[in-house]
């Protein structure tokens, strides 16, 4: 019963259902494509054999190094919502397995930075690389003006949840209303 329900929660809509049968079935479609990329990325982390937070954790580092920005445990702890000694017994487990390494911070001996390995990189890149296949190839299949209308539309989705709930700034955001 309890996967039942887990199984389909996605096909519950939380707010009136849309006037026409079109924008239903548009919904719809929305609603089981959120549902698929949460089943994709569960399965993406079960294939790397990381836990939930670890796989976060060398998903956010990934991220970080890509982006050419130095990560530490203290970074990892507020990404992860989690206590120091949580972090330390992730990063511990992470390196125990050869995903990341510490290195010494070059002027502050207390602290470290974390680097995700090229084993890890590809760790996560493979368990990611089918669901992204998939997406590419079904869009490839589409004609040029369905493509057009399919990122238009998305594009406008987008664009009103992030009116309705910003994202919210952080310490890389300039606020340029203080001028």
């Amino acid at each position: 019963m309890p996967l039942t329900v887990v199984r389909r929660e996605h096909v519950h809509l939380y707010s009136r259902a849309p006037r026409s049968k079109a924008a239903r079935l548009a919904v719809d479609a929305i609603l089981r494509l959120q549902h698929a990329e949460d089943q994709q990325i569960e399965h993406a982390r079960i294939e790397s054999g990381l836990s939930k937070n670890e796989f976060l954790a060398v998903r956010y580092l990934l991220q970080a190094h890509r982006d050419s920005r130095a990560m530490g445990p203290k970074d990892l702890a507020v990404m992860l919502g989690v206590s120091n000694a949580s972090v330390t017994k992730i990063v511990d487990g992470l390196v125990e397995k050869g995903d990341i390494v510490r290195t010494a911070h070059p002027t502050d001996r207390r602290a470290q930075f974390l680097e995700p390995t090229d084993q890890v990189a590809t760790k996560i890149d493979d368990s990611y690389a089918q669901f992204h296949e998939i997406v590419v190839r079904v869009l490839d299949g589409l004609p040029a003006a369905d493509n057009e209308v399919v990122a238009e539309a998305l594009g406008r989705i987008v664009d009103a949840l992030a009116e309705a709930v910003p994202e919210p700034a952080d310490e890389y955001t300039v606020d340029d209303t203080s001028a």
